[in-house]
């Protein structure tokens, strides 16, 4: 087992080489067989639980293992490590943490799934207390690795939750930045670093500084991942599709092809979705179920209440009231730069007033070459963004954005396909929310035709799914209150309770 003292010699580190290799890893959970790194202990000295700190990790990367049965030090060289941790690790030998090391003694040698941090150090910089390591540790799980490989580069045992830590002091951004390494694009961390050196300047206005603060704030809070997508199981994707959508085979064989794309190329495809259809018809059910399809998070721009690019791209930073627009606060919001964006009422967008059309921004989103905001002057990358848009009419959406989309239309319900929705889809919906069951509500085959022909005048379900809570609802007050088993709704009874 190599043996290397820095603390002797502090020469010795310039003429170290680095022990270990870097692997690629996508995994988002660690264990024994996904471990974060792996150490060298032929002897089996390392337990379960090991304490000491990293030491030296740019050069030859080791841990100091502290023997509890003695005041000697031993090192263990890293013999392979998760390439989104290599800055992390090195964060922790820079700064000195003390850390305790939950792992499995393997063949490879001890692999290292868990860390955490044993006290707060004096370095000042952020400590457990406010779970920054936990989610610097959750953040790079769910990162993908570095593109390009980068060695050299500018308490107890309950786990302290990070899920709910906010970068928003200088001192955790800074450390965020160090520990998050290529991990982010390469445009965000140049980004990063020059406005990190504003928040810090005192030769700028503390507007200015603010600013800085505030969009670092925003930018490093987003998860920035790739543009790859793992393989999705089709059977499960239309079993989604026939539970949350009735008929639309047209759009949900456009879904299923799209997920067939997906698996051949692990990338989303060229176009987005654009589903044309009279109100009330589900087209944003469409947009909820293949986020769903896709595991993505989702996100609606109501294209009939923005009048003003300027909502869509944000304020510059002159102004003190400035703010980042509504497409990057919706990245913000979910986390991370794969999500589907659900354009509602996409024959609005070429409505704008005063300083311009919106529709012309959604352009640069729909295209996939990155979106920039004014507050936050970066091109955000936007190739993990999957749009689907829904229009009552598309004669009113212009021929560029139109091109952007493979257009599916929907047919208003036929009064056969609203009857089976009623029976099969919105009642039993209701029941089920309700805590109710099919047997406690009998509705007769005239009654169902009175439900039909009361709803008829309108385009789409949504009249179906009011009137089938109507009925749910006076049903369960009628079992609750008249002690009654089962309620039974003919033609007359419909009436009464309808009109």
């Amino acid at each position: 087992m190599p043996v290397f003292d820095f603390n002797k010699d502090e020469g010795n580190k310039a003429d170290a080489i680095c022990t270990y290799t870097t692997f690629k890893s996508y995994e988002n959970e660690t264990s024994k067989e996904h471990p974060i790194l792996i150490l060298e202990d032929k002897n089996g000295a390392l337990k379960h639980h090991s304490n000491g700190m990293f030491i030296n990790p740019i050069k030859r990367s080791s841990f100091e293992f502290h023997n509890p049965d003695s005041d000697e030090k031993v090192w263990f060289d890293i013999l392979k490590i998760d390439s989104r941790f290599t800055s992390l690790i090195k964060w922790l030998g820079e700064n000195h943490i003390k850390i305790k090391l939950s792992g499995y003694p393997t063949e490879e040698g001890y692999a290292v799934y868990k860390i955490r941090e044993l006290a707060q150090s004096n370095s000042g910089k952020v400590s457990s207390e406010n779970g920054f390591l936990q989610y610097m540790i959750d953040r790079l799980l769910s990162s993908d690795p570095p593109v390009e490989e980068a060695i050299d580069e500018d308490s107890d045992d309950r786990d302290i939750d990070g899920d709910s830590m906010k970068l928003t002091s200088i001192q955790s951004i800074t450390d965020f930045i160090s520990c998050a390494g290529k991990t982010l694009p390469e445009n965000i961390q140049v980004w990063a670093r020059r406005n990190l050196a504003v928040a810090k300047s005192n030769e700028v206005s503390p507007e200015e500084r603010r600013h800085a603060l505030r969009a670092l704030s925003v930018m490093m809070g987003i998860n920035w991942k790739s543009n790859y997508f793992s393989a999705i199981d089709p059977v499960e994707a239309r079993r989604i599709l026939d539970e949350e959508l009735y008929g639309m085979e047209k759009v949900k064989q456009r879904v299923i092809e799209t997920i067939i794309q997906i698996n051949r190329t692990h990338t989303l495809p060229a176009y987005g979705l654009l589903i044309v259809g009279p109100a009330g018809t589900g087209k944003s059910q469409v947009a909820y179920a293949v986020a769903k399809i896709l595991k993505l998070a989702w996100t609606t721009l109501d294209m009939s209440s923005i009048n003003d690019p300027e909502q869509l791209t944000g304020s510059s930073r002159v102004y003190a009231n400035a703010k980042p627009g509504i497409i990057m606060e919706a990245f913000s919001q979910a986390g991370e730069s794969k999500l589907v964006f659900i354009i509602n009422e996409l024959d609005k967008a070429n409505e704008g007033k005063g300083n311009g059309n919106p529709a012309d921004v959604l352009l640069t989103l729909l295209d996939n070459l990155g979106f920039t905001d004014n507050y936050m002057e970066c091109m955000i990358p936007t190739d993990g963004v999957y749009p689907i848009a829904t229009a009552n009419d598309k004669s009113k959406i212009s021929a560029p954005i139109m091109s952007r989309f493979a257009v599916i239309e929907i047919p208003d319900y036929t009064k056969e396909e609203k009857k089976v929705i009623f029976s099969k889809f919105a009642l039993p919906k209701i029941l089920k929310r309700m805590g109710m069951t099919n047997d406690e509500i009998e509705i007769t085959d005239d009654g169902l035709e009175v439900i039909v022909d009361l709803c008829s005048g309108t385009s789409g379900i949504r009249d179906v799914e009011q009137v089938a809570e109507h009925i749910a609802a006076n049903a369960l007050f009628q079992i609750e209150v008249n002690k009654v088993t089962k309620v039974v709704y003919d033609a007359t009874k419909i009436h009464e309770l309808i009109e």
